[in-house]
């Protein structure tokens, strides 16, 4: 149908050469739209990038390497995009970091009472200055668009809940050295739901519409005692699959969501209403 098409359409992604932003790139790309990739990782986004010409030899596929903690790296792509006359319609503010629940050492820096000043700052500036840099640059660019355009800021199950911290639990260790999910994850996805509602009023005008997608947990290769233990506590009895959010995605970006705005679509399998 017409309302689900891309084509014509240019979207950029953030964070495009990790595991999520690939699934992105391949949903925009199945129908129609061309895509910019963008990310810190150089070798990853040429291999991506391959990847997606190989499959959709009829889109256009660019790449450059982007650090959205960095304004003048923000900047740069912009200009560049400038430069080629690439015009922006989509902006997928996706790059995140995603910590890891694992046990360093003696101390677990996860815990709060343990959690690092520093990795504090990198996540917050990842996943949520980046996001608000990513938006002040490209979102502007497609404030001038004449028919505007759309943001999706991509956060998480865990933007309206808090995180489940038995699934991390070990029955061998001592109560302050158990894993957790850190405290950073969840204030940048909720964090990216009120830029979200900002956005959403601030170019509304201009035609720019912006929701949140808020995927639940992807299925990839974590151990088989952890995945069970998540798959209770979610009514479909089971996690994501990566390509799951495709059609949510490409919903969130064409004319079948046109009058949507300001929303946050979670995704989930029903976990956050148990």
């Amino acid at each position: 149908m017409e309302y689900f098409r891309l084509d014509g359409k240019t979207a950029l992604i953030t964070g495009a050469a990790g595991r999520l932003g690939l699934q992105h790139c391949l949903a925009l790309a199945d129908v129609g739209c061309d895509v910019i990739l963008t990310d810190v990782d150089q070798l990853k986004l040429v291999t991506q990038k391959n990847l997606l010409e190989e499959k959709y030899p009829s889109r256009k596929f660019y790449s450059f390497v982007l650090d959205v903690r960095c304004e003048a790296s923000v900047r740069n792509v912009q200009t560049e995009l400038e430069h080629q006359h690439l015009n922006l319609d989509i902006l997928i503010n996706n790059a995140a970091v995603n910590p890891q629940v694992t046990t360093s050492g003696i101390v677990n820096t996860s815990r709060l009472e343990n959690f690092r000043l520093d990795d504090w700052k990198m996540q917050i500036d990842v996943g949520l200055t980046g996001a608000f840099l990513c938006s002040k640059y490209f979102g502007f660019m497609i404030s001038k668009n004449l028919h505007g355009g759309v943001i999706v800021n991509i956060a998480s199950d865990l933007s309206v809940i808090a995180p489940d911290q038995r699934l991390y639990e070990s029955e061998d260790l001592p109560n302050e050295k158990q894993n957790v999910k850190p405290i950073s994850y969840s204030v940048v996805k909720t964090g990216l739901i009120g830029l979200t509602r900002y956005l959403s009023t601030y170019w509304a005008n201009a035609g720019v519409r912006c929701n949140a997608l808020s995927p639940g947990g992807v299925e990839a290769e974590q151990p088989k005692e952890f995945i069970e233990r998540v798959s209770k506590l979610i009514p479909a009895g089971r996690m994501a699959a990566k390509h799951e959010y495709h059609a949510a995605l490409q919903f969130l970006c064409c004319d079948a969501s046109k009058y949507m705005t300001g929303q946050n679509l979670v995704i989930d399998g029903g976990r956050s209403v148990w």
